[in-house]
């Protein structure tokens, strides 16, 4: 069995909450994670937008930069990002080899109490990445919670809450306050903890865990000060002590987008209030430069223009049903492929009023929707709309591309296999 197949069999163990083997590991690595500073990013939705957005703001300051996000796309080394490009194979494998035998060694000594998940051990190999590589400041989105995530043995110069709505409640809580209390435990003495626009009954617990752990809180929602939105694209005009500054036109698409940059404004401002020095070009660079593929990616294909989008909540569907109304491209076909966790009505709901007709196909995943179950719901949910079974995900968008012009959407485990092939067969991002 090979390195990757190893870390990849890990798996098999699901999810499991919980700090003790992250701490374990990191220890017996010498805590990687401190040879660098952090920011560390929480939130149901637009973690990864805010992340991509500061991480290419501390890279435009000339900082030597990590981003550690999750899922990957396509391939792992994607989630360990060294100066905004995926580590090499070949270091991220001398660094999952490295990181695994130190997982034999605590086995073997009983300092483990279970076998780690592959979201520990992958979270482990990235800090060591990061390390090795020389990073000055990582960017770590955080991967579900936060209270015990294995990201939160972090210890921030800044963190952030960007959105908290409902999603994997079966590990976080049936309702947004029980949630909330999850994502809060990211909140640290001493250290900026930026909120987004939240829920009142979330933001509620926020505030009173942020107050008992000390942190100050940053409220995001006084950065921007005026949001035009144009084709679906956010400008927005930004306020600060020395006046403001602005009009930024966004680089990632979509009205919700401006929430995010707020977010991302004031985590960089508190990183430049505590020493890591942060100029207002370096700030617009991040907003109007900032890659985060896989999100509202337009790609030309041979076969036309398809639009790729990783909504895999509510929310999600919510946002990418507001930007076709706005960029004025709807009714559009949707391939839509979700796992069986999901909330199909809640995430169907948003799409059925931008969709000309549904593909329902599947993700190469055995906690995937099969295409036939999804087709039998979308039927009975957009009633006056279409619905074709196609299993297979590239043929699925070669349907919904008879018409030219399309959306493939729903889980990452099929937006992200999908965008590379067709990256690799010639398409271009536009």
């Amino acid at each position: 069995m090979t390195t990757t197949e190893r870390l990849f069999a890990l798996e098999t163990f699901g999810i499991k909450l919980g700090l003790d083997n992250i701490r374990a590991l990191t220890s017996a690595l010498g805590h990687p994670e401190r040879a660098y500073h952090t920011v560390h990013v929480a939130g149901t939705n637009g973690k990864g937008s805010v992340s991509a957005m500061v991480e290419h703001g501390l890279r435009a300051q000339g900082y030597r930069t990590g981003l550690y996000t999750s899922p990957h796309l396509d391939r792992i080394e994607e989630r360990a990002a060294v100066d905004g490009a995926a580590v090499a194979p070949e270091q991220f494998e001398s660094c999952a080899r490295d990181v695994l035998a130190v997982v034999d060694a605590l086995a073997s000594e009983g300092r483990l109490p279970v076998s780690p998940t592959f979201f520990e051990v992958t979270t482990a190999i990235a800090f060591e990445v990061f390390r090795r590589a020389g990073v000055e400041v990582a960017v770590v989105e955080v991967g579900l919670g936060g209270r015990h995530d294995a990201t939160n043995v972090v210890e921030p110069m800044a963190s952030a809450i960007t959105s908290i709505a409902f999603d994997h409640e079966q590990h976080l809580g049936r309702t947004l306050a029980a949630i909330a209390a999850e994502k809060a435990g990211i909140a640290r003495r001493g250290v900026p903890l930026v909120l987004g626009d939240l829920p009142p009954e979330a933001r509620e617990v926020v505030l009173a865990v942020a107050r008992e752990a000390g942190a100050p809180v940053v409220e995001a929602g006084g950065a921007i000060r005026r949001t035009d939105v144009t084709d679906g694209v956010a400008t927005v005009w930004a306020e600060n002590s020395a006046g403001g500054f602005g009009p930024v036109r966004l680089a990632l698409r979509g009205r919700h987008q401006a929430g995010n940059a707020a977010v991302a404004i004031q985590l960089m401002r508190a990183l430049d209030a505590h020493g890591l020095r942060m100029s207002s070009e370096s700030l617009v660079a991040g907003l109007s430069q900032a890659r985060w593929p896989g999100r509202l990616e337009w790609l030309k294909t041979g076969g036309g223009t398809l639009l790729i989008d990783a909504a895999h909540n509510p929310a999600g569907t919510s946002a990418l049903a507001t930007y076709l109304l706005e960029a004025g491209v709807s009714p559009l076909p949707i391939a839509l492929a979700m796992m069986e966790d999901k909330d199909v009505a809640g995430m169907v709901g948003p799409l059925a009023g931008v969709a000309s007709r549904f593909v329902a196909t599947e993700a190469a995943s055995a906690r995937s929707l099969r295409a036939g179950a999804l087709a039998v719901r979308l039927a009975d949910l957009a009633p006056g709309l279409a619905v074709e079974v196609e299993p297979d995900p590239a043929r699925a968008a070669a349907v919904a591309l008879a018409d030219g012009r399309a959306v493939a959407a729903g889980s990452i485990y099929f937006t992200g296999p999908l965008r590379a092939r067709l990256i690799e067969a010639g398409a271009q991002s536009i």
